[in-house]
């Protein structure tokens, strides 16, 4: 995340990054110390997506201040 958006970690740090998800679940979390997204919770296709073809999460992450 931090490469993405062109940043420093320290950066990232200070900028009070959230990560939200629509549901319930917060599927994803920001490893502290590397700026990666990784997986909070176990992602079960099936009980998220049961018929249908295409299975997509979202998440959107808000970053304080100017970039």
């Amino acid at each position: 995340v931090a490469k993405d958006l062109g940043l420093q970690l320290p950066a990232l740090r200070e900028r009070d990054l959230s990560i939200s998800d629509k549901g319930r679940t917060q599927y994803f979390s920001l490893h502290g110390k590397t700026g990666h997204l990784l997986t909070a919770e176990r992602i079960d296709r099936e009980q998220l997506c049961e018929s249908m073809h295409q299975c997509v999460l979202r998440c959107e992450l808000v970053v304080e201040g100017e970039i």
